[in-house]
Parts: C-alpha cells; sequence; structure tokens
C-alpha cells in the first residue's frame, strides 16, 4: 500500500490523502481536515491555506506536515489514513514551508523545513510525539547560486551511515531535483544534482517522494507544472549509484538523470 498527499491551498477539506498498489493508479480516500481551526479560512484566501505537506509512518502512526503562510506549523496524525486524522498546531509562526519529519535510529525526532519564498534548509530537534519543536533551529544547508529557491524538503531514510535529505531547486517550472547528504545530521552536506529536464519535454521535474517498494525496486514521483492545466503526476525509475539516487535514464553517465516515463 502507498499513500500520498498534495497541498490543496485555500481549498477545504484540505490536502487529500491517496491510495495506491502500483504507484500508478491513484484513489483520493481521505482529506487531511475538513476545516483548518483559524477564522481567515472560513472566508476565500488565495494563496493561503496549506502548502507542500510531507507524510511519514512511524511508530504505528502516519504523519502530515505542513505550513500556511502566515499561521504556522501543523502536524495531523492517525493509525489509519483512511480514518479520521487529528490536528495539531505544533508552531504558531509565519513564513515557514515545506516542512518533513524525520526520526534517527536512537529516537531523536527532527524538523526540515524552509522559508516563504524558498530559502534555507532549517533543521530543528523535536518532541518524541512530534507536538513540539525543541530549539530555534539551524540552518543546515544554504547556497543561493548553486541551490536557488530550495524548497519542498524531503528527509530520506539513512543509509551507510549517511544521512540524506532531497530538496528541488531552480523554481517551479523550470527547476531540478536535488540530494543532500551528510555524515553529521547538521552537516556539512554534500549536494548533486539527480534530475533535470535536459532534452525532454519534461520541464521542471522535481518536488516529490523517492520510493522503494516491496521488491526491492526504485521510484520517484514527482509533479510537472503544466500551467493551465495544473500540477501533473510523473513517474520515474530510480537506482543507487555511488552512494547517490539517479532518477529517470543517465544518458552521459554522470549520475543525474533525466526524465524517462510520464503518467
Amino acid at each position: 500500500d502507498y499513500s500520498m498527499v498534495a497541498s490543496s491551498f485555500n481549498c477545504q477539506p484540505g490536502i487529500p490523502v491517496l491510495h495506491s498498489k502500483d504507484l500508478v493508479n491513484w484513489t483520493i480516500i481521505n482529506h487531511v481536515y475538513a476545516r483548518l481551526p483559524l477564522q481567515r479560512y472560513q472566508k476565500f484566501q488565495p494563496g493561503q491555506g496549506s502548502w507542500a505537506p510531507s507524510i511519514r509512518y512511524h511508530n504505528g502512526l502516519f504523519y502530515v506536515y505542513f505550513c500556511t503562510p502566515e499561521d504556522g506549523l501543523f502536524m495531523a496524525s492517525t493509525p489509519d489514513p483512511a480514518q479520521k486524522w487529528t490536528l495539531t498546531l505544533v508552531q504558531n509562526i509565519a513564513n515557514w514551508e515545506d516542512p518533513c519529519p524525520f526520526w534517527d535510529t536512537n529516537g531523536q525526532a527532527y524538523l526540515l523545513h524552509g522559508r516563504v519564498g524558498a530559502g534555507p534548509a532549517i533543521l530543528h530537534k523535536m518532541s518524541a510525539d512530534g507536538k513540539r519543536l525543541l530549539d530555534n533551529g539551524k540552518i543546515i544547508f544554504q547556497d543561493g547560486k548553486k541551490q536557488p529557491v530550495l524548497e519542498g524538503f524531503k528527509f530520506m531514510d539513512k543509509r551507510d551511515g549517511y544521512y540524506y535529505f532531497m530538496a528541488p531547486a531552480g523554481g517551479v517550472s523550470k527547476g531540478w531535483q536535488s540530494v543532500f547528504r551528510s555524515k553529521n545530521i547538521y552537516g556539512p552536506y554534500e549536494d548533486k544534482i539527480v534530475l533535470r529536464q535536459g532534452n525532454t519535454d519534461v520541464n521542471g521535474p522535481h518536488q516529490g517522494g523517492l520510493v522503494e517498494t516491496q521488491t526491492h525496486e526504485w521510484w520517484f514521483i514527482h509533479f510537472q507544472d503544466k500551467g493551465p492545466y495544473g500540477r501533473i503526476l510523473n513517474l520515474q525509475p530510480a537506482a543507487w549509484k555511488n552512494g547517490w539516487p539517479v532518477i529517470g535514464e543517465d544518458k552521459d553517465d554522470t549520475g543525474t538523470g533525466q526524465p524517462v516515463l510520464t503518467y
């Protein structure tokens, strides 16, 4: 079973929850919330509401984290994504975006996020239940020339002693997908572009999730901005090479792929 969530901005009910058995065919089975518990969202607010969420499974619970641009960081949890989610306001703060939780092998919880306008990668320690941030956060990566417009953060499982997180850069319509790794969760992090448009017609291939199947195949599901048609989903094959994921087709053997599949 695969679960996926998506931003819904001012639309309510918010954050659709989707289910699939094959990563290709998806069905909306729920929404994370019926209404945000804030007075401002009882009327039409274009561009407000829930921005890019992340979904994770830990110790018997599904967790969804998201930010609204003016109200702060929210967390929702449930033992069954098709049933009711419990919504918690974790931090009442403006101008955060794109959060993702991570539980280390020693049980310590962390939260990674950016700032509205796409800013640096900021890491906080977090309580084990995911309901409280324990510090003011530390910038763990920032390079406006090499990785501009950094957003959509997704922590990955620890692998061969490395901490990994994914983040798209370069903007929604023309950007690329990057991966960052370090032996220390606070860095310094190496960075690598693992998917870009190249000579394909799939613009801005980024901001998604890397998934390992039960048969140990790797896939990357992401969006592509299609203007008035919205953001459509693409599915790309992935593989690990020299400690980095390579997504799509690596035509020039550099460890950076180009899109090969579209759904």
